[in-house]
């Protein structure tokens, strides 16, 4: 099967590794992305000298037949080229986020519910063996009907927002576009419930400061005693190069939203980008009558408490691969979509409302009001 990929960046490539990895029949066929030259180098260097190369997605989908399409571009881009595959009515592989701002988001609703496309958004948590685990044992009944969920992000790696391009905020939409999206989305699967409302508040305390804009880690006069610095690691070894501390650092550092689902029920979800080695935790607690279910990605481990017995529960799946195991199953999906035997289960419904929850929580924190959720 052929694939033909907009944006050839490393996270596409990622993918389409584990697309092939399904099926060895998938290959890329064509490529749309501005690099031309630094990408026909590393296909060369991939034995992949028969990929063509297009300056645009127009001229890729007049020349090409294809089975399939990946767009792996920057963020502000998703919308803009998703509007141009949809209506080929080919299967598509979309990034997250689906859209960085309002208006786009409302355009690609439109166009696709005017196209016949089966669209998998990138979100493999909701796929992942510790979030299919835990919707098995909250769709049992065990805990009862789930009436409270806690869920928190601390993310170790945080630097990589502040130090290269994801610090442009017309680029990522904020940070809530950049990881709630994906925590978002997992809860609203594992809870089965329309979000109705959001309210949200963000910080910038930790990654901000006077140091000139565009300066660079191996320029600054402090390169040897800030915590932040990349200066002296070898050449080639990271891509986080600019002043955390600079006027230009965009970006929140932290983020928390409360959200208010049709049944009353409401989930608190927070995100820091400054926590480090231990500290770290990413996952949820879910609470019913009977019972809590909690568990976080890092540790692999899963508890279910009951509530009116001397008895938990712990499962380990501390053995995830990518994602927590969730790429494989997207890549598996939407191998079967573009055989024609499956529907996606990741679908770009659900990757309109995880954006449409982080747009509407970044406006409520900028204007200090809840926001609906319900669709204009």
């Amino acid at each position: 099967m052929k694939l033909g990929v907009i944006g050839y960046g490393e996270r596409i490539q990622y993918v389409i590794s584990e697309i092939m990895s399904q099926d060895e029949q998938c290959r890329v066929t064509a490529i749309v992305d501005v690099r031309e030259q630094e990408i026909r180098a590393e296909l060369q260097a991939k034995g992949m000298q028969d990929v063509r190369i297009y300056a645009t997605t127009e001229e890729m989908l007049a020349s090409e037949t294809l089975d399939g399409i990946l767009i792996g571009t920057r963020c502000s881009k998703h919308t803009e080229l998703a509007l141009k595959v949809l209506p080929t009515g080919l299967p598509l592989f979309l990034e997250k986020p689906v859209s960085t701002t309002i208006e786009d988001l409302y355009r690609l609703k439109q166009g696709f519910e005017a196209s016949n496309s089966q669209v998998v958004v990138s979100f493999p948590l909701r796929h992942s063996g510790i979030v299919t685990l835990v919707k098995e044992i909250i769709d049992s009944g065990k805990i009862g009907t789930v009436e409270h969920v806690q869920a928190v992000n601390n993310v170790p790696y945080g630097n990589v927002y502040y130090m290269n391009w994801y610090r442009d905020e017309q680029e990522t939409g904020g940070l809530f576009l950049q990881k709630a999206t994906h925590d978002f989305d997992y809860l609203n699967h594992v809870i089965a419930l329309p979000p109705k409302d959001i309210c949200a508040m963000t910080s910038k305390q930790i990654f901000k400061g006077t140091k000139p804009a565009g300066l660079k880690c191996k320029a600054c006069d402090e390169n040897r005693t800030c915590l932040e610095s990349t200066a002296f690691e070898p050449e080639g070894s990271t891509r986080w190069e600019y002043c955390a501390f600079a006027e230009d650092t965009g970006n929140e550092d932290s983020g928390s939203a409360l959200v208010r689902y049709a049944s009353g029920m409401h989930l608190s979800y927070s995100q820091n980008f400054f926590a480090r080695r231990g500290a770290q935790a990413r996952g949820a607690r879910f609470l019913g009558y009977k019972g809590t279910v909690d568990f976080d990605f890092y540790t692999g481990i899963v508890k279910v408490h009951m509530h009116h017995s001397p008895r938990v529960e712990t499962y380990d799946l501390s053995a995830g691969q990518g994602h927590f195991g969730g790429d494989t199953e997207l890549a598996r999906n939407f191998v079967g979509i573009m055989r024609g035997e499956e529907v996606s289960t990741s679908p770009l419904d659900a990757g309109l409302l995880s954006a449409l929850m982080c747009l509407k929580g970044r406006e409520s924190a900028v204007t200090d009001t809840f926001q609906s959720l319900r669709w204009e």
